[in-house]
């Protein structure tokens, strides 16, 4: 994948930042540069390899899942928020 202007625009639009002009270049290098590591790693054969292998050899601790609802909670946290209905944030549409 190459990183380009038309690219970074993209990505700005989904992230809802601006990267000034004078510091444009310098990110499309340094995505450039983080796209070429990842693209790295899809090279590595991981033919035969389990894939929940991990270098930890104690299981997961695990508790029980139990729910609850503390209504003052939600609406103290839903107070701050610009948009809120029927105790959900709402946020604008980001996904095309």
């Amino acid at each position: 994948m190459h990183v380009d202007e038309t690219l970074l625009q993209r990505l700005e639009k989904l992230s809802f930042l601006q990267i000034p002009q004078e510091d444009r270049a310098q990110m499309i290098e340094q995505l450039g540069e983080i796209v070429s590591f990842v693209d790295n790693l899809s090279e590595l054969n991981t033919d035969g390899i389990n894939p929940t292998f991990s270098m930890e050899s104690m299981a997961t601790l695990l508790r029980e899942d139990i729910g609850s609802v503390d209504r003052t909670i939600n609406d103290d946290i839903l107070a701050h928020s610009p948009h809120a209905q029927e105790h959900f944030f709402i946020v604008p549409k980001i996904i095309e």
